[in-house]
C-alpha cells in the first residue's frame, strides 16, 4: 500500500495518499484496485471508493481487512477506522511497495446477510479436512509431519533431514534441534519471535520441552553454568551470510535478560551497547550478506556465582583492513562511513568537513549508489545511542568521527610527477584535501606531505630519505589509512573492555563463572580469494575440528573406555588440512613467514615454494604454471586463492615515518591511538589533568574570594555549595586548545568539586549559630533540597591497574607499529592470528560447549526462499547426517555414580552406594534397557529417561513434604486440643467455686475495687485477681485524695504554663485535698490512667479525616514543646517525660502524612500516647504516667476546640478530584520504559521496533509495544491480574483487585496496621506470639463487613495480618521477582545489594509497591520500639519473609528451603535501610525545625525592639509639641 502521491514522491499532510486494495470476492474482478484518499479518510469511504472502482454492487455490504502476515493475523477495520494511519505503522518497505509478498496489505471482503464475513478461502480448509479424514480411513498415505528434533525422524537419511527442514522453514520455523545442537536457517527476514515474552517463555525450561529456539540454548547454557559451576561456551558456525552475527545478538540479548533480572548494574547496558558499536566499525555489506562480520569476536560474559553479570571481555580477531581501500563488485566499505556521511547534521558536516559519499575515492568504487539513505540515517542515531551506552562522551565521539573523516580524505590524496626541476619525486595534492587532512589530524601540513612522498631508512651510521615511486606512494597512503583505522578499531575494543571490567576480575581469589559466545567469520569462497579468506577458512577448519572432537572423537572414546555397548560412527576428519596450513616447519603459514622476511622474495617465489613442498599433499591442488593461484581442499569444498599481495598483507605494519607523523599531532587522542603503551598514555593524561585542575582550583579560589567580598559567610557558603547540581559533570567540553581525554575530564571535574566542597565545610567549622554546628544544618539542607543522589564515579575508570589488566588479556595490534627506535620487527599478521586462535581454542577447551549450526537458505538473499541444493551442500560438509546419528544413538545425560546418588538419593534405598543399587532403581521404574547403560564409573541415560526420573523425583519429594505437613498439623491440633481441655477443666473449677457464698462475696469485692486485666492472658479473656487489702476504706480514701491532688496540680500547671482557655474536664469537679494527706502507696497496682480512659469522651470522639489537620496538630504540639523548653527553667521529671513522649508522638504523626484520606480517632491517638508514656516512665516513674497523660489530654482538648472554631469560621471548600486515566498500565499490565537492543515487533500493531528505540514492556507478561499503542491495547495481562476475582472478599484475593489509584493500600490491611500502630507497638512479642484461632476466625468474618476491631486482642489482629499476607495468590514481592531478589542478596557488596533490591521494588506493580511500602514502614515503626516489644529487624524478617517473599508452588521444595536464609536477609536489609532513612530524615527535620524556631525568636526580639523604638518615637512626637506649646 504505497503512501505516495501520483508523481511518486512522498506524501505530506494535506495531500492525497495512494492505497491499493486486493479484493477477495465471489465475483471475478481485477486483482487490485488503486484509489487516492486523504489521510483522514475512514474505512467506510475507502470501501465505497473501491466498490465504485471495481464496479461492485453497492447494495451489498463489504468490509476492509488489514493483513499482517508477520503477526499471522487479519484485522477487520471498523467503519470509523483510518486506513492511512494503519499504513504509516507498517515497515518502510511495505509502505513504499505494495506487493502482497511484503506481507502487509488490505483485503476487500463481502459480508453475509447475518453480518458475518464471507471467507472465500474456506473451501481449501474444507478440502484439507476431507483429506485428513481420508488419511485416517486409510484411503490416502499419511502426510509427512515435521519434527522439531532431527533425532526423532523415523527414517534417517539426507532426504528426510532436508525435507523436514524445508517443511519447517515453510511454516516459518527456522530453528530445529539435532539433540542438543541447534540448526538455524537464515530466512533473510525478521520474524517476530524475539520479544521479551519469548525470553520469559523459555526461562528455566528443559531443552526440547518447547519449540526449538535460540533463546532455549542461551537459557540451558546459563542454568547449566549455575548448576554445575562450570564455564560454558556457545560456538556459532556457518557460511558467510548464514546469520551468525544476528544469532550472536539474540544470544547476548537473552543472556543479559536472564542475568539482569530488572537490575541493570551498568555492565549489561555496556554489553548491549557494545554490539552495535562493533558492528558499525567492523561489519560491511558483501555479496553474500548485508551485515557481514569482517572480523571475529569472542564475547566472554563473567558472572557471579549467583548468576549476576559482573563483567565481560571482548576479544577480536583479524580485522579485514584491505576492505578499507578496495572491495569486490557490489560490496561496500564499513558501515560507519555511510552512517556518518548520511546521518550527520549540518553542524557536524561542517565540523568534520564531510563531503558527499560519492566524492570519496574509498567509497565510490564499482558503480557506487546509496539506496537506503533513510535506514542509514536511523542507524547513525542508533550508533550514537549505543556509544553513549558504552560510555563514550560526546567529546570522545567527536574525536572518533574526526579520525574517520581524515581516513576518507586520505583516499582522495592524489600524486603526480614533478614537471619542473631536477629533483626526483612526486607532487601531492589537491591542496584543499591536504589542508583539511592536516586540520583533522592536527599535524603540520609540511610533515604530512613529507610522510606521504618520502621514505626514511635508518642504517647503522646514517639516515636515508628516499622519494616514493608513484605505486609506492599509493601503497604508503593506503597503508596509512588502513593502519589508522585498525588502530582506531583496537582503541574502541580496548575502551569497551575497560568499561566492561569489574575489579574483582583482577583478583584471582574471587571465583568466576563465564559464558562465551563465539561469532567468527564464516567460511568464504568468493570469485577472488586472497590472504584474508585464507586466514578465515583456516579458522573455520579449526572450529570444525573442535566440533568433531567434541561430537565424535571424545564421545566415542569415552564410551569405549567405560566399556558400554557401542558401534563407532565414521565421520570426515579434517586434521590433514589443518596440518597442511599450520604444521611446523613446512606449513603454508610458516612458509609465508619465511618468504616475508627475505628481502628479495616475491609472490611468485612464495607460490613456487608452496608447490615444491606440498605437490603430493592430497589437500593441496596445484594450478597451471602460469596461473598465480593455488587450491586447497577444505572440509566445505575446494577454494582457489590468488597469491597476489600475500606477502604484503602478512607484513602490513604502520611505517615508521607515519608513526612519527601521528605522534607529532597536537591532538592527544591521535597520539593515544598509536601509543605503544596505553597505560603510560593514561598516566600521562592523568598527570596533565591534575596540573590543569590545580590551576583551575587557584582560579576558582580567586573568583570565590572576589564574589564573597561584602557578603555574609553563610550566604556565600550556600551559594557556592548548592549552586552546583552535582559533584560530577560528565558533559565536560573538550576544547581544541586543551584536548583532555575522557578520563581526564571526569577526574578533573570530580576532584575539583570534591575539594571545593571540603574547603567550604572546613571554612565554617568554627562558626557557631546559637550553639548549633552550621555544618549539620548545611548537610541536612543539602539532603532535603536534592531529590536525587550524587553521581558517583565508576572507580575502575580511574584506575591504571585495571587498564594494565585489560591490555594484558590479549595481544594489542599496536605491536604491529614500526617505531624508529625499535630494532626488532613485530610478529607477522599470520603469526598473531595463529597465537590468538590458539588462545581461543584453549579457552573453549576449558568450557562445556553448545553448538549452533547456521545455514544459508539461498545465495540471492531472498526472503523466505529455500534453495534445497545449497542447503544440502551445507548439510553435507558440516557432517549433519553423522551428527544426528551419534546424537540419536548416544546418551545425552551422564552421571558419575556419586553424582547420580546425590541427585536421586531420595529414590534410592538408605545407604545406597553400589552399582547394583542404581541398576535396581532403573529397573524398578520400568526404564527400557536400550535407553540407558551403566559403565565402569558412569551412568548413561537418554534425555527422555533422565526427564522421567526427574519427574518421579519431584513427585516423591512432594509426597514426603505433604506427609510432613500432615504430621505437623496433627501435632498442632493435638496441642490445641490439650489446651482447650485444660481450659475447660479450669472453667469448671471456677463455676464450682462460685457456688460457695463466701467466695462469691470476696470475688465480687475484688472485681469491683482492684480488677486488673492480665496482658499475658488477653487471648483467653481470663481475669486474675490479687488478694484483697486489709483496709479497703483506707485505700479508697488515699485513692480519692490522690486523684484530687493530681487534678489540682494539673489545672494549676495548665493555667500558668500554657494559658489555655479550657481546662481538662477531669479537673473541675475535684476540690483541694486535705493538707495532711498521706503519701502515695507504691504497692497499689491500679493506674489512674484507667479511669481517665473511661472519661475520654466529648471532643475526643472526633475523627481526623484530613491530612491538614494532622499537620496542624503536629505544629501545635511543636509550639507547645518549644514554649515549655524556652522557659529557661530546669525541667522536672514529669515535664521531661511529657516532652520526650510528645516529640516521639510527633514523629508518629509525621508518618501519617502520606495517607490521602486518614480516618484516625483522637481516642486512638490518646491510647497510643498513653502506651508511649507508660513505656518511657518504666517502673521507677510509673506514678508520673497519670500526670503526663492528663496534661496531654488537656493540650489535645484545646487543639480540638480550636480546630472546631476554625472549621466553623471557614466555609467548606468543594474539591474537585480529577481522575486521570492511567495510560501506562491498561488492562492490568505493568508497563515500564524499555530500550530495545535488537529489532523486535510491537505486540499490538505488529510493526517493527528498531534497535535502540524506546518502547514499553509489561513487567509480567513481557508485552512490548510502542508508546502510541498503549491506548489501543485490548489484551489483558495473561500473567498477572488477568482473572478478576468476584465477590467482596478481602482474603485470598489479588492485591491489584483490592487497591487502585483511589485506594493505594487494601482497606483491611490498612485498618489492621493502623490499629496495631495505635494500640500494640509496646506489646511484647507483637508478631512473635500468635492469637486465638477462634478469635482470628471471628475477626476475619467481621472484616468482610468492615466491622470494628477495637474489641479484639492485639495478637489476634497481628495474627490476622500475617494470615492476610500468606493467603495472597501472588505475594507482595511477586513470584516473577523471587529469583531476582535472591540474586540481589548474593551480590558481593552491601551497596550493590541495596541498589538491586530497590531497583526490583520499583518494578513491582503499583498496587504491590504501595502495599509493600506501607508494610515496611509499619515494620520500621515496630522495630523502633524494640525495647518494649522485643522485635528487632531480624526477628521481623524471620516472621514476614515467608509471607511476602516466597517462591512459586511449582519450584523445587529442596531449593526453596535453601533460600530461606536469603529471603530473610533480603527483608532484613530492607527494614534496616528504611530505618536508617527514617532516622536520617527525622533528624534533618528536627534540626531544621530547631533552626526555624531560633530564627523566629531572633526576629521576634528584633521586631519587639523595633516596636519599642517606634512607640517611644511616637510618644516623643506627641510630648515635644505639647512642651513647646506650654512654653
Amino acid at each position: 500500500m504505497s503512501v505516495t502521491d501520483g508523481d511518486g514522491t512522498a506524501s505530506q499532510d494535506g495531500r492525497t495518499y495512494v492505497l491499493q486494495i486486493y479484493p477477495r470476492l465471489t465475483l471475478e474482478t481485477a486483482p487490485c484496485c488503486t484509489i487516492k484518499v486523504h489521510k483522514e479518510a475512514t474505512a467506510a469511504t475507502v470501501i465505497q471508493d473501491a466498490a465504485v472502482n471495481l464496479g461492485l454492487d453497492t447494495g451489498k455490504r463489504y468490509v476492509l481487512a488489514e493483513v499482517k502476515e508477520s503477526g499471522g493475523e487479519e484485522w477487520v477495520l471498523e467503519s470509523t477506522d483510518l486506513p492511512v494511519h494503519r499504513v504509516l505503522l507498517w515497515p518502510r518497505k511495505a509502505q513504499e511497495e505494495h506487493s502482497q509478498s511484503e506481507g502487509y496489505y488490505f483485503l476487500l471482503q463481502e459480508r453475509n446477510h447475518d453480518g458475518s464475513i464471507l471467507y472465500m478461502h474456506l473451501p481449501s480448509l474444507y478440502k484439507e479436512k476431507d483429506a485428513q479424514r481420508l488419511v485416517a480411513r486409510g484411503f490416502l498415505p499419511p502426510r509427512y509431519e515435521d519434527f522439531d528434533d532431527l533425532c526423532n525422524l523415523s527414517v534417517l537419511n539426507e532426504d528426510t533431514i532436508l525435507e523436514n527442514l524445508h517443511n519447517r522453514f515453510q511454516k516459518k520455523k527456522i530453528y530445529t534441534y539435532a539433540g542438543s545442537i541447534l540448526v538455524a536457517i537464515n530466512p533473510f527476514k525478521f520474524l517476530p519471535i524475539y520479544n521479551p515474552k519469548y525470553v520469559k517463555m523459555y526461562e528455566n525450561h528443559q531443552l526440547g520441552k518447547l519449540e526449538p529456539h535460540i533463546f532455549a540454548i542461551a537459557d540451558v547454557a546459563y542454568y547449566a553454568m549455575l548448576r554445575k559451576r562450570i564455564n560454558q561456551c556457545i560456538v556459532i558456525s556457518g557460511e558467510s551470510g548464514s546469520g551468525k552475527t544476528q544469532s550472536t545478538n539474540f544470544l547476548i540479548h537473552c543472556l543479559t535478560a536472564l542475568s539482569q533480572k530488572g537490575y541493570a548494574s551498568g555492565v549489561e547496558r555496556t554489553i548491549l551497547g557494545a554490539g552495535p558499536v562493533l558492528e558499525a566499525f567492523g561489519n560491511a555489506k558483501t555479496a553474500h550478506n548485508n551485515n557481514s562480520s569482517r572480523f571475529g569476536k569472542f564475547i566472554q560474559v563473567n558472572y557471579l556465582e549467583s548468576g549476576v553479570v559482573r563483567g565481560a571481555v571482548v576479544e577480536k580477531y583479524l580485522l579485514e583492513k584491505s576492505r578499507l581501500v578496495s572491495r569486490e563488485k557490489n560490496e561496500r566499505n564499513y558501515h560507519v562511513f555511510y552512517y556518518l556521511l548520511v546521518g550527520a547534521s549540518e553542524e557536524e558536516r561542517k565540523e568534520y568537513k564531510l563531503l558527499q559519499p560519492e566524492n570519496y575515492h574509498y567509497l565510490k568504487q564499482h558503480n557506487f549508489a546509496i539506496e537506503d539513505a533513510d535506514d542509514l540515517r536511523h542507524d547513525f542515531e542508533r550508533l550514537q545511542q549505543a556509544m553513549e551506552m558504552v560510555g563514550f562522551l560526546p567529546a570522545t565521539k567527536k574525536q572518533i568521527f574526526s579520525v574517520l573523516s581524515a581516513i576518507l580524505y586520505l583516499g582522495n590524496v592524489t600524486y603526480s610527477r614533478k614537471s619542473t626541476g631536477r629533483d626526483e619525486g612526486l607532487d601531492v595534492g589537491p591542496p584543499e584535501i591536504l589542508a583539511n587532512l592536516s586540520d583533522l589530524l592536527k599535524v603540520k601540513e609540511e610533515l604530512l606531505v613529507e610522510a606521504l612522498t618520502k621514505r626514511k631508512t635508518v642504517t647503522v651510521n646514517d639516515k636515508l630519505i628516499l622519494p616514493y615511486s608513484h605505486s609506492e606512494a599509493i601503497t604508503a597512503r593506503d597503508s596509512m589509512a588502513k593502519s589508522l583505522y585498525s588502530a582506531l578499531f583496537d582503541w574502541i575494543v580496548l575502551r569497551i573492555n575497560h568499561a566492561l571490567l569489574n575489579k574483582k576480575d583482577m583478583e584471582e581469589s574471587v571465583s568466576c563463572l563465564s559464558i562465551g559466545v563465539l561469532d567468527i567469520f564464516g567460511f568464504e569462497d568468493f570469485e577472488t580469494n586472497s590472504f584474508e579468506q585464507f586466514c578465515i577458512n583456516y579458522a573455520n577448519e579449526q572450529l570444525q575440528y573442535y566440533f568433531n572432537q567434541h561430537i565424535f572423537t571424545l564421545e566415542q572414546e569415552e564410551y569405549q573406555a567405560e566399556g558400554i555397548t557401542w558401534h563407532n560412527i565414521d565421520y570426515t576428519d579434517n586434521v590433514g588440512c589443518i596440518q597442511l596450513i599450520s604444521k611446523k616447519p613446512t606449513g603454508l603459514l610458516y612458509l609465508l613467514d619465511e618468504e616475508s622476511n627475505f628481502p628479495h622474495a616475491t609472490d611468485k617465489t612464495l607460490l613456487a615454494k608452496f608447490k615444491q613442498q606440498h605437490e603430493r599433499n592430497p589437500y593441496f591442488v596445484a594450478t597451471p604454471v602460469m596461473e598465480p593461484a593455488f587450491v586447497i581442499r577444505h572440509f566445505a569444498g575446494k577454494v582457489k586463492y590468488q597469491i597476489k599481495d600475500f606477502r604484503e598483507k602478512n607484513t602490513d605494519h604502520m611505517r615508521p615515518d607515519i608513526v612519527a607523523l601521528l605522534r607529532s599531532s597536537d591532538r592527544a587522542y591521535v597520539r593515544q591511538l598509536i601509543g605503544m603503551d596505553p597505560v603510560a598514555m593514561f598516566r600521562w593524561g592523568i598527570l596533565r589533568a591534575a596540573v590543569r585542575a590545580l590551576a583551575a582550583f587557584n582560579e576558582a579560589g580567586r573568583r570565590w574570594a572576589a564574589k564573597s567580598a561584602g557578603k555574609s559567610l553563610i550566604a556565600c557558603v550556600l551559594f557556592l555549595l548548592y549552586s552546583r547540581t552535582s559533584m560530577l559533570d560528565f558533559s565536560f567540553d573538550h576544547s581544541e586548545e586543551r584536548p583532555l581525554e575522557a578520563f581526564e575530564d571526569i577526574f578533573a571535574s570530580y576532584e575539583s568539586k570534591k575539594d571545593i566542597h571540603a574547603q567550604i565545610m572546613s571554612s565554617i567549622k568554627d562558626l557557631q549559630l546559637d550553639g548549633e554546628d552550621p555544618r549539620k544544618l548545611l548537610q541536612s539542607w543539602g539532603r532535603l533540597v536534592s531529590d536525587y543522589p550524587y553521581v558517583l564515579v565508576v572507580q575502575n575508570l580511574l584506575d591504571s591497574r585495571s587498564l594494565k589488566f585489560i591490555v594484558g588479556l590479549h595481544d594489542r595490534t599496536t605491536k604491529s607499529l614500526l617505531h624508529l627506535h625499535k630494532k626488532k620487527r613485530p610478529p607477522s599478521i599470520s603469526a598473531q592470528f595463529q597465537t590468538s586462535l590458539s588462545k581461543l581454542l584453549e579457552t573453549l577447551a576449558k568450557a562445556e560447549p553448545f553448538f549452533i549450526r547456521c545455514l544459508r537458505s539461498n545465495a540471492e538473499k531472498k526472503e523466505m526462499c529455500f534453495d534445497e541444493a545449497l542447503v544440502l551442500q551445507q548439510l553435507r560438509y558440516t557432517g549433519m547426517l553423522e551428527t544426528v546419528r551419534i546424537r540419536r544413538s548416544g546418551y545425552g545425560a551422564k552421571y558419575t555414580f556419586q553424582e547420580f546418588i546425590e541427585q536421586f538419593r531420595v529414590l534410592l534405598p538408605k545407604n545406597a552406594s553400589s552399582q547394583e543399587d542404581i541398576a535396581n532403581l532403573l529397573q524398578k521404574f520400568g526404564l527400557d534397557p536400550k535407553t540407558y547403560q551403566i559403565g565402569k564409573t558412569k551412568v548413561y541415560l537418554k534425555e527422555p529417561e533422565r526427564q522421567k526420573l526427574k519427574d518421579i523425583l519431584h513427585k516423591d519429594v512432594m509426597q514426603k513434604i505433604i506427609f510432613l505437613q500432615r504430621w505437623f498439623q496433627a501435632k498442632l491440633l493435638r496441642s490445641y486440643y490439650l489446651q482447650l481441655r485444660e481450659a475447660a477443666i479450669f472453667v469448671q473449677g471456677d463455676v464450682r467455686c462460685r457456688k460457695c457464698p463466701r467466695r462469691r462475696r470476696r470475688l465480687g469485692f475484688v472485681r469491683n475495687c482492684l480488677m486488673v486485666k492480665s496482658a499475658e492472658m488477653e487471648d483467653l479473656d481470663c481475669w486474675t485477681f490479687p488478694s484483697a487489702p486489709s483496709d479497703p476504706l483506707q485505700v479508697t480514701y488515699h485513692y480519692l485524695s490522690h486523684s484530687g491532688a493530681v487534678a489540682f496540680g494539673l489545672s494549676y500547671f495548665l493555667s500558668h504554663s500554657f494559658s489555655l482557655s479550657a481546662t481538662s474536664p477531669t479537673s473541675v469537679h475535684h476540690s483541694e485535698p486535705p493538707s495532711g494527706r498521706p503519701s502515695r502507696n507504691p504497692t497499689i497496682k491500679i493506674s489512674r490512667a484507667t479511669r481517665v480512659t473511661e472519661q475520654w469522651n466529648a471532643s475526643l470522639d472526633r475523627e481526623i479525616t484530613n491530612a491538614n489537620e494532622l499537620r496542624h496538630l503536629d505544629e501545635f504540639l511543636g509550639n507547645q514543646v518549644n514554649d515549655l523548653r524556652s522557659r529557661g527553667k530546669q525541667l522536672s521529671a514529669t515535664e521531661h517525660i511529657f516532652i520526650t513522649a510528645t516529640m516521639q508522638f510527633r514523629a508518629d504523626i509525621k508518618s501519617m502524612y502520606s495517607v490521602a484520606k486518614p480516618h484516625i480517632g483522637y481516642k486512638s491517638l490518646m491510647r497510643g500516647y498513653q502506651n508511649k508514656v507508660i513505656s518511657l516512665a518504666g517502673e521507677k516513674q510509673k506514678g508520673e504516667v497519670q500526670l503526663v497523660v492528663n496534661l496531654f489530654q488537656s493540650v489535645l482538648d484545646g487543639f480540638i476546640r480550636g480546630e472546631i472554631k476554625r472549621e466553623e469560621a471557614e466555609p467548606a471548600k468543594v474539591i474537585k478530584v480529577m481522575r486521570k486515566k492511567d495510560k501506562s498500565s491498561p488492562l492490568d499490565h505493568v508497563f515500564t520504559h524499555y530500550q530495545v537492543n535488537i529489532m523486535q515487533s510491537c505486540d499490538q500493531c505488529s510493526s517493527y521496533i528498531w534497535g535502540m528505540e524506546k518502547a514499553y514492556m509489561c513487567s509480567y507478561c513481557k508485552f512490548v509495544c510502542h508508546k502510541k499503542c498503549l491506548s489501543k491495547i485490548v489484551t489483558d495481562c495473561n500473567t498477572f491480574c488477568s482473572k478478576k476475582d468476584c465477590g467482596c472478599q478481602h482474603f485470598g484475593v489479588r492485591v491489584c483487585n483490592l487497591a487502585n489509584d483511589r485506594i493505594p493500600v487494601p482497606v483491611v490491611l490498612e485498618m489492621m496496621l493502623e490499629h496495631v500502630e495505635m494500640n500494640g507497638l509496646y506489646t511484647e512479642g507483637i508478631y512473635r506470639k500468635s492469637g486465638s484461632a477462634n478469635r482470628m476466625k471471628e475477626l476475619r468474618q467481621k472484616t468482610a463487613h468492615t466491622g470494628s476491631i477495637e474489641d479484639y486482642p492485639i495478637h489476634t489482629v497481628t495474627g490476622l495480618v500475617k494470615q492476610w499476607l500468606r493467603e495472597l495468590p501472588e505475594p507482595l514481592m511477586t513470584f516473577a521477582h523471587y529469583n531476582d531478589f535472591i540474586r540481589a542478596v548474593e551480590l558481593p557488596e552491601k551497596k550493590e545489594q541495596l541498589q538491586a533490591i530497590y531497583r526490583l521494588l520499583e518494578e513491582l506493580p503499583s498496587a504491590h509497591y504501595n502495599t509493600m511500602e506501607r508494610l515496611i514502614f509499619h515494620l520500621v515503626r515496630v522495630s523502633k520500639e524494640e525495647k518494649s516489644n522485643r522485635m528487632n529487624p531480624n526477628s521481623l524478617a524471620i516472621v514476614f519473609a515467608p509471607c511476602i517473599l516466597r517462591g512459586p508452588d511449582s519450584a523445587d521444595p529442596l531449593l526453596s528451603m535453601k533460600d530461606v536464609a536469603k529471603t530473610t536477609l533480603c527483608v532484613e536489609m530492607l527494614i534496616n535501610e528504611q530505618i536508617r532513612r527514617y532516622n536520617e530524615r527525622m533528624e534533618e527535620i528536627e534540626q531544621l525545625e530547631y533552626a526555624e524556631t531560633l530564627a523566629k525568636n531572633q526576629l521576634n526580639k528584633k521586631y519587639s525592639g523595633y516596636n519599642h523604638y517606634h512607640q517611644l518615637h511616637c510618644s516623643l512626637r506627641v510630648v515635644i509639641p505639647s512642651i513647646k506649646c506650654s512654653r
